[in-house]
């Protein structure tokens, strides 16, 4: 007979109690509770659930479930891991920010607070004010770092369907490095970054000289802007999600299949019922590329006609 929930996580206490799992260390995931002891996600989940409402485990994002009680290390520890300091040990700005960037891609943006900050870099929190005004300042900083890591090429593709795949793909790519990027962007009040801006104007290059009306081409470009920034904030809660729950897209669906099947019962969503049947994976990169294709064979045609 399969153990219960409730022997699991007695288990697991007893090895975080006796110290064999240290502060910090990984407790196991759902999954690999499911494989070693022969229960259900369901239970899997309810075990960490358990653990977690006495305070013995923490989920951290990009990290997993943890023994509560360490301070979450910076990703990274290797020779060229940013420090936050000058050669000479004096704590500079923009390295400041790289750190800040190196938890934020680690934790998630949330996690991310001066005192946090000030924890990674080892010095007292308001020594961070001589050198940025506050958390949304430290923000524009990190937006322009990551957007900076853009590879802007030197030239511009004389095929308007090619430069503007090619620079909305470049706008993944930091999304995808950096998934706490899309959701710090705003498109209705947009930030002053200085390498965003060169991003800017090297996809208004793409559509300059087109015979497209000033209006038509800046609209195009942020149509594309949107479009991939609005797939990239899936990103980060997903990841913040997978570290709280301890399981990923397909094993939530898989713990809580049950539950939307017995909304389907009554049969008034018969097509939606059918794919629960049908081994659906839902990849946000493959979502963003059919996307894009939809979008640019709209798009390029439209300005083509639009074209003067």
């Amino acid at each position: 007979m399969a153990a219960s929930s409730a022997e699991i996580a007695a288990q697991l206490r007893a090895r975080i109690r006796s110290g064999e799992l240290a502060a910090g260390a990984r407790v196991p995931s759902t999954r690999e509770i499911v494989r070693r002891h022969g229960v259900a996600m369901a239970t899997a989940t309810k075990v960490l659930t358990a653990l977690r409402q006495e305070g013995l485990v923490e989920a951290r994002p990009g990290v997993g479930t943890v023994v509560a009680g360490a301070t979450a290390p910076v990703r990274g520890t290797r020779a060229g891991t940013p420090t936050g300091r000058t050669t000479d040990g004096a704590l500079d700005r923009r390295a400041i920010v790289a750190v800040a960037v190196a938890v934020a891609d680690a934790e998630g943006l949330d996690a991310l607070s001066m005192r946090r900050l000030a924890a990674a870099l080892g010095v007292a929190t308001m020594s961070l004010y001589h050198h940025v005004a506050d958390k949304d300042d430290l923000v524009l900083g990190m937006l322009d770092l990551a957007l900076g890591e853009i590879p802007v090429p030197a030239t511009v593709p004389a095929d308007l369907r090619a430069g503007l795949e090619t620079g909305a793909r470049l706008m993944w790519t930091v999304f995808r490095r950096h998934p706490w990027a899309a959701p710090a962007m705003s498109l209705t009040r947009p930030q002053a970054i200085p390498s965003g801006l060169h991003y800017t104007e090297w996809m208004l290059g793409v559509l300059d000289h087109r015979g497209l009306g000033h209006d038509t081409a800046f609209t195009a470009h942020l149509t594309l802007i949107n479009y991939t920034r609005g797939t990239a904030v899936n990103l980060e809660p997903e990841r913040v999600a997978q570290a709280e729950t301890g399981l990923d897209s397909e094993a939530w669906m898989e713990a809580n299949e049950n539950s939307l099947r017995a909304l389907l019962d009554r049969g008034d969503f018969p097509r939606f019922a059918r794919m629960l049947d049908v081994e659906y994976d839902l990849d946000l990169d493959e979502l963003f590329e059919f996307g894009l294709q939809a979008l640019l064979d709209g798009m390029v045609p439209m300005l083509e006609r639009a074209a003067t």
